[in-house]
């Protein structure tokens, strides 16, 4: 999983630094969270959806038995950054900016 994930970054730095070659947003986002996109709709195990991939044509899925956890599998709900969190919680939000929050 470390090599698929060595050479994961190694394409998108070289997508980067060619011009014309870039990878949709989303897809740049997906990866920028150690994400995959798969053609499915649903996430295989142990993986959890994570927002889309391919300008919205694949489903970008984050494997849920490493460090980046989704907001709500740590028990945490995800806030945009006007609301001001009394308390922090680690973990992922599916939209740029947001944190994620045990108490607003």
């Amino acid at each position: 999983m470390k090599l698929f994930s060595c050479l994961m970054a190694l394409l998108l730095l070289l997508l980067q630094v060619i011009p014309g070659l870039s990878l949709p947003k989303d897809t740049l986002r997906c990866l920028g969270y150690h994400g995959y996109c798969f053609h499915s709709k649903s996430c295989p195990e142990p993986f959890a959806a994570f927002g889309t991939c391919s300008r919205r044509q694949k489903t970008c899925c984050i494997d849920t038995t490493s460090n980046f956890h989704t907001c709500q599998d740590e028990g945490g709900h995800c806030v945009p950054p006007e609301i001001k969190c009394l308390q922090e919680q680690v973990g992922l939000c599916p939209h740029r900016g947001w944190r994620c929050c045990t108490e607003v």
